[in-house]
């Protein structure tokens, strides 16, 4: 197994006022050889956005683009007609596809709106671009010590479809009293994991809220917690077609 951590303090940050903004991955104004990528895994950004803050509509193409809602909600109009409140514990794919415009705004002038957008390459190129969500917020709140599927390359009734071979999980634990994992759907497939809140500790390391680590070369990672925590994975495959 290769791991490779990743502090939180040493994502790239910028701070617009309206937008706080840590980049794990090369975005925007902030650019790192070393973290260009994982894989297919482009972008993991944990966006800040204050009351009445918006981004104004903007481009994409070929790419798979997911939105966590942690907190507040997010407004979300795009070019194919849909226009959305997503909240906590909801989730949306974008598969952007051939093209597609969308807007992303804080409807709220109050409450401030906390998000993760996670960017992946696509497994084909220039397909019609489609949109989805899904609520999440029953089985996330109830299936504790175990991995709640959000994304995956499957088309069911239980999760989100995504144009690559990824599947996205976040997973809620409080007993510290036995080894958790995770188990890998595929052995060419790497995986990234990040601390949301809480801590973890992986052989001898402590991650802590907003750590990650990447690995590959594993079929399964284990992990302790000492208290409740919450925890975002993410699996794609590392070798791009």
């Amino acid at each position: 197994m290769e791991k490779t951590i990743i502090r939180a303090e040493s994502r790239g940050h910028v701070n617009f006022g309206w937008l706080d903004t840590w980049h794990t991955f090369s975005f925007g104004e902030y650019h790192n050889r070393e973290r260009m990528h994982f894989g297919a895994l482009r972008v993991v950004n944990d966006d800040f956005i204050a009351a009445g803050g918006k981004f104004p509509p903007h481009p994409h193409n070929n790419m798979e683009i997911i939105t966590i809602v942690l907190s507040g909600k997010v407004e979300h109009q795009d070019s194919l007609g849909n226009k959305e409140y997503i909240k906590a514990g909801e989730i949306q794919v974008m598969s952007a596809g051939s093209g597609i415009v969308h807007s992303e705004a804080n409807p709220s002038l109050e409450e401030a709106l906390s998000l993760f957008q996670i960017w992946i390459y696509p497994r084909e190129q220039n397909l019609a671009p489609c949109y989805a969500t899904r609520n999440f917020i029953s089985q996330l709140q109830t299936l504790k010590n175990q991995w709640q599927l959000l994304v995956s390359p499957l088309q069911n009734n239980e999760q989100l479809m995504i144009n690559q071979d990824a599947y996205l999980s976040l997973g809620e634990f409080d007993d510290s009293t036995i080894l958790h994992s995770y188990q890998l759907n595929s052995s060419t497939n790497g995986l990234f994991l990040m601390v949301v809140e809480g801590s973890i500790k992986i052989e001898n390391e402590l991650l802590e809220p907003r750590d990650a680590i990447m690995v590959v070369d594993a079929y399964k990672l284990q992990f302790k917690i000492e208290k409740r925590t919450r925890i975002l994975a993410i699996e794609v495959p590392i070798l791009l077609r």
